[in-house]
């Protein structure tokens, strides 16, 4: 029997808050700060990416990824003034609530986030820190009571939104938390930075850091097996010449996009190049073992009494 293929998520938007004044980094165009070769802006809408619509609160930039672009009134109005401004351009039912200086929230956080909202009935689901502090900038919330709540701080204060802090929003949800020390990680200071920066080249991170980097330079969304890669990489370097594996992996990815492009694409272009490095390195073998009389491929085709296949005792299997 087939399994039931998986429910589908309802749609959800996404609101960016990005036009804080950095006091912390010296007014420093904070989203703009390169963490990995990327902007903080950048790596968090790489995160968000499955977003029906992305809404950025800030002065427009350049971006890797497509959004809208928004700002609170009037500008430098803070948080609760930034999120309302975002959530008047979006439509979905579900909010991502994003701070644009998170360097290691991942798509897979997105999607746990959203789906224990949709396991759930609170208003929200958010992040809490290493020492246990609520992000509700790292956070998916229901749209219908944020709007709720929002309206009424607006018309409970004669200034409107401007100034407000988060808490006085926050501390009228219901919420749900879920403890990631790791993606609720905020740049805040310099050396925050510098701690972000040190971690995305320890051993465990590089590459995969390195991939997304690269991805988002080139505007590649293909999400492709590093590992089939990396084996194909060794083996053209063991079997052929170490320049070999970077040129293999290059006319690799020039044949799957030659053959539409896709994962399926590439494994199938990097299973024919590794089956012909194996080819390679075993008649390497064969000849190596031919020549110092050892036993292989060569010698294991010969007669029982030394003559090789072509008569004469000693011929190469390959020669004439």
């Amino acid at each position: 029997m087939n399994a039931a293929p998986a429910p589908s998520r309802p749609a959800h938007d996404a609101v960016v808050l990005a036009g804080g004044a950095a006091r912390r980094l010296g007014g420093t165009d904070k989203p703009a700060v390169r963490v990995g070769g990327r902007p903080l802006l950048d790596r968090v809408l790489a995160a968000c990416a499955t977003a029906a619509t992305t809404v950025v609160v800030a002065e427009p930039r350049p971006t890797a990824h497509p959004v809208r672009w928004t700002r609170e009134d009037p500008p430098g109005g803070g948080p609760v003034a930034a999120l309302d401004a975002g959530l008047r351009a979006t439509t979905a039912d579900q909010v991502l609530v994003l701070s644009a200086d998170l360097p290691f929230l991942s798509e897979q956080t997105v999607q746990s986030l959203l789906d224990a909202l949709n396991a759930g009935t609170a208003d929200g689901v958010l992040l809490t820190d290493a020492d246990g502090r609520d992000q509700p900038l790292v956070a998916a919330y229901r749209s219908a009571p944020l709007r709720h709540h929002l309206a009424e701080l607006a018309a409970a204060h004669d200034d409107g939104l401007s100034g407000l802090p988060l808490r006085l929003l926050v501390g009228r949800l219901e919420l749900t938390r879920i403890t990631d020390p790791v993606a609720s990680f905020d740049c805040d200071t310099w050396d925050d930075i510098a701690a972000a920066r040190s971690r995305i080249r320890e051993h465990g991170h590089v590459l995969d850091e390195w991939i997304s980097a690269a991805k988002d330079e080139l505007g590649i969304e293909l999400d492709v097996d590093t590992g089939v890669l990396l084996d194909l990489a060794r083996d053209a370097a063991h079997g052929v010449a170490r320049p070999a594996a970077p040129l293999t992996t290059f006319l690799v990815g020039y044949a799957a996009a030659k053959a539409g492009g896709g994962r399926e694409a590439v494994a199938e272009a990097c299973a024919k190049a590794a089956a012909l490095a194996d080819r390679w390195a075993k008649e390497a073998a064969d000849e190596e073992a031919s020549a110092s009389g050892t036993k292989g491929a060569a010698s294991d085709a010969a007669s029982s009494d030394g003559a090789s296949p072509g008569g004469s005792a000693g011929a190469r299997p390959d020669a004439g």
